[in-house]
């Protein structure tokens, strides 16, 4: 249960071993004999289906383990990632992120997702470079100004919206986008309350490090508008 890799990884062995063979040897045959069907690809459709079993038959006893369920997860995203960029995998056919979606499976992902997002945000925000530009010596680069928290919060939504963005429906993308906006709204509360602690010296460093995060999460999120 721990090594859900081992699986994912075979099958892709399989089916990048097994190309050749199929366009060579297979796809001739189909053609000669009139048939639309991609050899390659229904093989590929066939061994998704076992992994798909596997997955239906494994999710029930990782659930309620954050650490087996994220490593699941993790896993199975790079797999899909792998499937459909370098063997050309059809989004019409069945996925992995069919059984990711099911109820149970998909609440316990946004949960932990949510977990795991709102530590980052503790230690992005107890961190001593926490206000302070990653580029303050490059002047070019660091036009904005932008306190470190403030780009690695940006990442963290980016790379939850690198996640989820595969989801089969579209009801399911909107309740990780819901997800997106209760973190922007909880950063937004955390910025406050520093922000308080900070009114005596409104022209101080941190002060200004705040006004500077804010609009660059503004600006980056205005830029975000046009990504249905």
């Amino acid at each position: 249960l721990n090594k859900p890799e081992w699986y994912l990884t075979q099958v892709l062995m399989w089916i990048g071993n097994h190309a050749k063979f199929l366009d060579d040897k297979i796809q001739p045959i189909l053609d000669k004999a009139g048939s639309s069907v991609n050899a390659g690809l229904e093989f590929s459709r066939a061994l998704v289906m076992l992994i798909l079993e596997k997955l239906a038959a494994d999710i029930p006893f990782l659930l309620y383990d954050d650490t087996l369920f994220c490593h699941l997860v993790d896993e199975v995203l790079l797999f899909e990632r792998e499937l459909y960029s370098v063997h050309g995998y059809l989004s019409s056919f069945p996925s992995c992120m069919h059984i990711l979606s099911e109820e149970s499976c998909f609440q316990r992902w946004l949960t932990v997702e949510k977990k795991f997002a709102l530590q980052k945000m503790d230690s992005m925000l107890s961190s001593e470079a926490a206000w302070i530009s990653q580029y303050k010596d490059i002047t070019d680069v660091d036009e904005m100004k932008v306190p470190d928290c403030a780009e690695t919060f940006m990442t963290l939504l980016l790379v939850i919206t690198d996640r989820y963005k595969n989801l089969p429906t579209a009801s399911r993308k909107l309740q990780f986008l819901g997800l997106q906006k209760e973190l922007v709204d909880d950063f937004r509360i955390r910025l406050t309350q520093v922000m308080k602690e900070e009114t005596r010296a409104s022209l101080g460093f941190r002060y200004c490090a705040i006004l500077n995060a804010v609009n660059y999460i503004a600006t980056v999120l205005a830029d975000w508008a046009d990504n249905v």
